[in-house]
């Protein structure tokens, strides 16, 4: 099920999964000085984003108006951020106006192991939308929420109330950061991973963050958007 190219990074996380045990009782010293400089990078970042982005925003604007007139440009869910705060992520929407009344009938044909849902062929998704989630342009309003402090341009997957439901201790403690725009997850599979694949992905970018992985993300991630990966 995973293209083996992709699965390398993932797979080697899973083989050393077990140094988690300790850091599952053990909570990492605090690193002001990378938390400190990350804030900054955030916020000077993010706000550059939506202002050079602008033009950007527009055109996808325009064209989701012209397929769906009735529906909005943008779409907001409550997601979990750090130490399980709640907050409402911006996005464009990709989706059909009642998608979420549309899950419950396609919880059962979930592609993705775990507490997520994707479904490579949802009917929900328009024909804009597919472009813009392949390109990942639909997260791009995500950088209002970076500005805002509820999110970080580089972080693990952003989760819905109904997933983190369903997590142990253990996987509570990717909940520990903020959530990302991007992270070791976007660029090492996305979709075609496992949500063991993802944790194991979080927690080894919550061990080793610091400014050089944040930008090594970054810069893979703007790959990933030029040539799309999996994403869908």
């Amino acid at each position: 099920m995973y293209p083996s190219p992709q699965r390398n990074e993932a797979d080697a996380v899973l083989e050393g999964s077990s140094k988690y045990a300790q850091y599952a009782v053990e909570d990492q010293k605090p690193k002001i000085l990378y938390l400190t400089v990350k804030r900054g990078m955030d916020f000077v970042f993010a706000l550059f984003g939506l202002v050079l982005l602008s033009p950007l925003f527009l055109i996808i604007s325009i064209l989701i108006k012209l397929e769906d007139p009735k529906g909005s440009v943008f779409f907001y869910q409550t997601r979990v951020g750090k130490n399980e705060r709640p907050f409402r992520m911006y996005k464009f929407r990709s989706m059909v106006s009642n998608a979420e009344e549309l899950l419950d009938k396609l919880l059962e044909q979930n592609e993705i192991n775990g507490a997520m849902f994707k479904m490579r062929e949802d009917p929900r998704i328009t024909k804009i939308g597919k472009f813009i989630r392949k390109t990942s342009i639909d997260e791009l309003p995500q950088l209002w929420n970076v500005v805002r402090g509820e999110m970080s341009l580089v972080g693990p997957r952003p989760a819905l109330p109904r997933e983190v439901m369903q997590y142990s201790s253990y996987d509570k403690l990717r909940l520990k950061v903020s959530p990302g725009c991007t992270g070791l997850w976007q660029v090492s599979g996305r979709n075609n991973l496992s949500f063991h694949e993802m944790l194991a992905l979080d927690l080894e970018y919550i061990e080793r963050r610091g400014i050089w992985l944040d930008m090594k993300v970054m810069f893979r991630t703007v790959k990933v958007m030029i040539f799309p990966n999996s994403a869908y």
